[in-house]
């Protein structure tokens, strides 16, 4: 058995996004990339795993650069061929799950390795600041290939560690196989442990899979399978095969722990949300839930989803939900969870037929008098807390021929005519 101890840490948790995309028909409904690409292995020593900026070489080995950034501009990625997998490879790279590749690309097409998906998963856990304690860098696993992945592979030992500990290894398994390609049956296999649904797994094994070539599921594994299909995080292909054994690419795994972490708690210290106050340039405030104002400063290369697509700074209203992502300070990722309404503009005219006052003396509602089809009537309106009133001295009074103007059914201004 491949386990020496059980600390039993307890698993940390990430935010859960908003709902995804919808799959391609034949991908895997769920997925993440690896968590690492660097071309060849940069990572010496203890190094952790780095999250580099677009053109930003990694460090030579054994050493980190202080000024590490997040690369969310993958020059190999864009949203109109990888609909499907586009949000869930940003998002998930603003989370540092996974990055690109020293050249600044993510190579999506690329098969991940089980080494990557793994790190991914413990990270995607909330987990990555455990395994890289120096206890668990350090550690000295059973696994029979555990010297061949630690000259290699250093940098993983921790998150093998913490893997290990959070049951993301079944007791049986002897090696890591890091080298491996991870196909759909193991991936499948790996997110339903990460999500700690073993035990419903293990109640599912008499299911009868209706896929084409169920028979190829080990009889251990069907539970995994019918659990992962149930809860979203897999689908069969058009021709309602599984295909277990196919390697799953970079950006099919993207896609299904962009999936399985929608069903983690919603509990992520990291991230900020709230509703767009103002933006001003780099200057964003928002309100937060609890009622409190954080001033945050943009990243030059800040990366914004809104309505589906990635857009400026510019784009972003105030009344726009949002859910914030900063590194080292400023701003690297703002998904709009829920856009404002787009403002829509009237003006009308007439008479001042009376207005009323709220408890603090401003104007609450404006009746006005008009002909409408050649019949008198009377109309009204709510009025803005933050009106404008223009004309006449700026003082409204009953009779006053005025125009308002209306923006999303509140009256935001009063002309007051001569």
């Amino acid at each position: 058995m491949a386990r020496i101890e059980n600390n039993d840490k307890q698993r940390g948790t990430f935010w859960k996004r908003a709902t995804a995309a919808t799959l391609a028909v034949g991908m895997l409904a769920g997925g993440a990339s690896g968590a690492y690409a660097s071309g060849k292995d940069n990572h010496g020593g203890k190094d952790s795993i780095q999250v580099l900026p677009i053109k930003q070489a990694l460090p030579a080995k054994g050493k980190v650069k202080a000024n590490a950034g997040i690369n969310l501009d993958f020059k190999d990625l864009n949203q109109q061929n990888w609909q499907w997998a586009y949000e869930s490879i940003i998002r998930l790279a603003s989370k540092q799950v996974f990055n690109g590749y020293e050249d600044g690309s993510f190579k999506p097409s690329n098969t991940i390795k089980r080494i990557e998906a793994i790190v991914a998963a413990v990270r995607l856990l909330g987990l990555k600041e455990e395994a890289e304690k120096p206890e668990n860098m350090d550690a000295t696993l059973n696994f029979k290939d555990f010297k061949q992945v630690q000259q290699k592979y250093s940098w993983a030992v921790g998150y093998l560690e913490v893997a290990l500990e959070n049951d993301l290894f079944s007791e049986t398994e002897t090696s890591v196989q890091a080298e491996k390609p991870a196909d759909r049956l193991w991936a499948a296999i790996l997110l339903v442990k990460a999500l700690k649904l073993e035990d419903e797994a293990k109640a599912k094994m008499d299911t009868q899979l209706q896929f084409r070539d169920a028979k190829q599921i080990p009889a251990g594994a069907v539970g995994y399978v019918a659990v992962a299909v149930e809860k979203g995080l897999i689908t069969g292909y058009g021709d309602n095969t599984f295909k277990p054994n196919k390697p799953v690419t970079r950006a099919e795994l993207a896609a299904l722990l962009d999936r399985a972490d929608e069903q983690l708690p919603d509990q992520d210290a990291a991230a900020v949300t709230g509703t767009v106050e103002a933006i001003s340039g780099t200057a964003l405030t928002v309100k937060k839930p609890d009622g409190t104002i954080a001033a945050l400063t943009l990243d030059a290369n800040v990366f914004i989803f809104r309505k589906d697509a990635k857009v400026a700074p510019t784009a972003l209203k105030a009344g726009d939900e949002v859910l914030i992502r900063t590194y080292q300070g400023n701003v690297v990722f703002i998904e709009v969870t829920k856009a404002a309404e787009d403002a829509v503009t009237v003006t009308d005219a007439g008479t001042v037929a009376a207005f009323t006052l709220n408890a603090n003396g401003k104007i609450a509602t404006i009746s006005i008098l008009k002909t409408v089809n050649g019949v008198l009537s009377t109309v009204l309106y709510n009025v803005s807390e933050n009106v404008t009133i223009t004309g006449g001295s700026g003082v409204l009074s009953p009779n006053a021929n005025v125009v308002v103007t209306l923006t999303n059914n509140a009256v935001t201004s009063i002309a007051i005519l001569s």
